[in-house]
């Protein structure tokens, strides 16, 4: 008697485990969605390194060449992600290091001309300098002009997301006004052409329509007809805005769970169960046959 009611209790209990296995499997667990939440906060840094410690070299020009016609072609090594030309410690250009080089084209002022490089990472942080290359620009407009119109900037990189404005500041200096302006933007658009009356700061401005990184090339020409010529990087970022991300209705993700262990506990007990409800029976029949034989 007591092994049947073991044998009972066995089978309940088992029997209590399938029903709970099979709510689990069922059951849907809500997992909430990725990206901003409502009345979320969004943290952004910067991770702080060393600045480069390999100077870029200058293998293009000579030292010592002397040019009559400009711009001029400057390359050579470099290991950071840009390359900024100076002239007489001034800033005339930049390129993308790619692939462990750079070339670019860069103007020169009328005379001696001392070209240094220098390679500049993420964090706009700069390497040493390169060696120095001494070079010299015998300058036929500006023995005719006396002065020469040159441009400059505060970036030699600057960057915005497609769609939006780049607005970029750039710098007239020398020469005589009015100046015409052309700027190549580098993303197969027609150049924009833009004039100035006097010398000084003007903004040109540009929108990319697909993320990347392009040569803008920025040319100006005076009244005298002397020429200037600067190349930049423009860089479309492709980030999307934060309006953009939290404007979106959140959106709910369901993923079925299927506990196993518990469908091994199931097995084990099921077997028991049958094994003692058989020794019960077996022992009934035993019991039976001994009865008959002493009738």
């Amino acid at each position: 008697m007591r092994r049947r009611n073991l044998a009972v209790k066995s089978l309940t209990l088992a029997l209590s485990l399938v029903l709970a296995v099979s709510s689990s499997a069922l059951a849907l667990t809500p997992i909430p969605p990725p990206g901003p939440q409502p009345n979320s906060t969004g943290l952004e840094g910067t991770i702080s390194a060393p600045p480069p410690s390999t100077a870029p070299t200058i293998g293009v020009p000579s030292n010592g060449q002397v040019f009559s016609n400009i711009p001029i072609t400057v390359s050579g090594l470099c290991s950071a992600q840009t390359v900024k030309i100076f002239d007489n410690n001034i800033f005339v250009g930049a390129a993308q290091c790619s692939g462990g080089s750079y070339n670019l084209q860069v103007d020169l002022f009328s005379g001696e001309n001392d070209l240094i490089a220098r390679d500049y990472d993420a964090l706009d942080q700069q390497s040493p300098d390169s060696n120095t290359v001494v070079v010299t620009f015998n300058d036929a407009q500006f023995a005719l002009f006396g002065t020469r119109v040159t441009l400059t900037s505060p970036y030699a990189r600057k960057g915005a997301a497609p769609g939006d404005t780049l607005t970029w500041p750039i710098i007239i200096n020398g020469g005589l006004g009015p100046y015409a302006i052309s700027v190549d933007w580098g993303d197969n658009t027609p150049p924009e052409l833009l004039s100035a009356s006097n010398p000084g700061e003007i903004n040109i401005h540009h929108v990319y329509n697909s993320a990347g990184t392009y040569s803008v090339i920025v040319r100006a020409t005076d009244k005298n007809g002397t020429e200037a010529f600067l190349q930049l990087i423009g860089v479309a970022t492709g980030k999307v805005s934060a309006s953009t991300s939290s404007t979106k209705a959140p959106t709910t993700i369901t993923k079925t769970e299927i506990l196993w262990w518990p469908l091994l506990v199931m097995l084990v007990l099921i077997i028991a169960a049958f094994f003692l409800g058989g020794r019960q029976k077996l022992a009934a029949v035993r019991r039976q046959i001994e009865k008959s034989r002493s009738e």
